[in-house]
């Protein structure tokens, strides 16, 4: 939760910006270009594998990383075969940063390829700030995180691609900022008139990236005709799933089975990650169901998914025993080889661990989603790169790339716990 002291200072910056830019604001004009890399060539190719990124190493965000380190991360990625970020809040340093930086690598290295999702943060009326929130109205920030990101879609097109107005910012557990569809739909429908008066790149896409039950694959709340304006407006779905939550929330799907009984450890739990696997698909499909409905014939990718190697809470072994490095491996595998099969790109979450998250919970699952630790080790999830060789010559604040654990994959299979059955009390 954000300070008083802190939030007044946001208040009075975004007052300076709405002075500057006005309650709607217009990008400065440009001379805008075409480009053959466009987010409706790139996306759902599977040569242009796409993340969730924050290059965060320290235990707030008051410390931004530089752009020497994102350049690190960024020959990092690409190695691994990124070449699309999904970023967020564009209002602080790290968004253009991460611009400069690939903009730098590209000077040094013209075949160097990475293009962004930017993500404008947005919030409802009273947002983080003492007092009740009024989820019928929408944060004046808004305009302020809008106006950032029309700037720098108009500074660096030819590395923003697709701007995604809002993060979870319609699904109703996001109690502390969530909007009505009505407000994300009047921010997507200005960047559109944007684009058409030739105030922003002609080919940059526009979308909301939400949690599926938001895009109308949940609970019929969620089916307004506000969220079918929307979904009609957007370029394209980006859409949220997390079977490692569900793990908790809604574990029916995860329980091992009684006919699983006399199967080896590893097999219950492969079992329990196809299980999860069918989860997603079936939340994304759950949101098709609802374009056909509505007669919406538009793409759908993945926003975010992944899955945490460690949890001392819900998730972890007195819990729903879903969170170790074991199962994450197992579950990045079959989500990028479900979503490349399909066509569909999927933002995975994410590339590195970022420990402001949960700082006063070391522990807590959401410092682990990362694919590489602080340390510059390398997951069980891209130990196949690590033998490739990938990573040769690559450091992430002077650590070399290499694998976790030293690569002792018994040890880690050891540590990870086989599903709770229907009949114990755990969950």
């Amino acid at each position: 939760m954000m300070n008083k002291h802190k939030a007044i200072w946001l208040f009075s910056i975004a007052l300076i910006f709405l002075f500057s830019y006005g309650c709607k604001p217009e990008s400065a004009s440009v001379e805008v270009k075409e480009y053959e890399t466009t987010a409706s060539r790139i996306l759902g190719d599977p040569s242009y594998q796409a993340i969730s990124y924050g290059g965060y190493r320290q235990g707030s965000r008051d410390i931004q990383p530089t752009i020497a380190e994102l350049k690190e991360d960024m020959l990092i990625l690409s190695a691994m075969g990124i070449r699309i970020l999904r970023t967020y809040n564009v209002h602080l340093p790290q968004a253009e940063n991460i611009l400069k930086a690939i903009t730098e690598l590209k000077s040094q290295n013209p075949d160097f390829e990475m293009y962004v999702m930017l993500g404008a943060w947005i919030d409802c009326e009273n947002a983080w700030v003492p007092g009740e929130e009024n989820h019928e109205g929408e944060s004046k920030r808004n305009a302020v995180e809008i106006a950032q990101a029309a700037l720098l879609a108009n500074t660096y097109p030819d590395i923003v691609k697709i701007i995604a107005v809002g993060n979870e910012s319609m699904v109703h557990w996001a109690q502390s900022y969530f909007v009505r569809p009505k407000a994300i739909l009047g921010w997507v429908n200005h960047l559109k008139a944007l684009i058409g008066k030739g105030e922003l790149p002609q080919d940059l896409w526009i979308t909301s990236s939400d949690n599926y039950a938001a895009w109308g694959g949940g609970d019929g709340i969620y089916h307004t005709p506000d969220l079918n304006q929307l979904i009609h407006a957007v370029d394209y779905l980006s859409v949220h799933t997390y079977p490692m939550h569900e793990t908790h929330y809604n574990f029916e799907f995860w329980l091992q089975r009684p006919e699983e009984q006399n199967l080896s450890k590893d097999e219950k739990i492969n079992l329990a990650m196809d299980r999860a696997l069918l989860e997603a698909e079936k939340q994304v499909n759950q949101v098709q169901a609802y374009l056909d409905k509505i007669g919406a014939d538009k793409p759908i990718h993945i926003g975010e998914t992944g899955w945490a190697s460690v949890s001392d809470e819900f998730y972890g072994d007195t819990g729903s025993r879903a969170c170790d490095e074991y199962k994450q491996g197992l579950y990045y595998k079959r989500m990028r080889d479900w979503s490349n099969t399909k066509g569909i790109s999927c933002f995975y979450f994410e590339a590195f661990d970022e420990k402001w998250k949960d700082e006063k919970h070391p522990n807590g699952s959401e410092n682990h989603f990362g694919l590489i630790d602080l340390q510059g080790n390398a997951k069980y999830a891209i130990w196949d790169l690590v033998d490739n060789g990938t990573f040769e010559g690559l450091k992430r604040g002077g650590n070399n790339i290499v694998k976790s654990n030293e690569g002792d994959l018994e040890s880690i299979k050891t540590k990870s716990l086989v599903p709770p059955t229907e009949y114990d009390n755990g969950l």
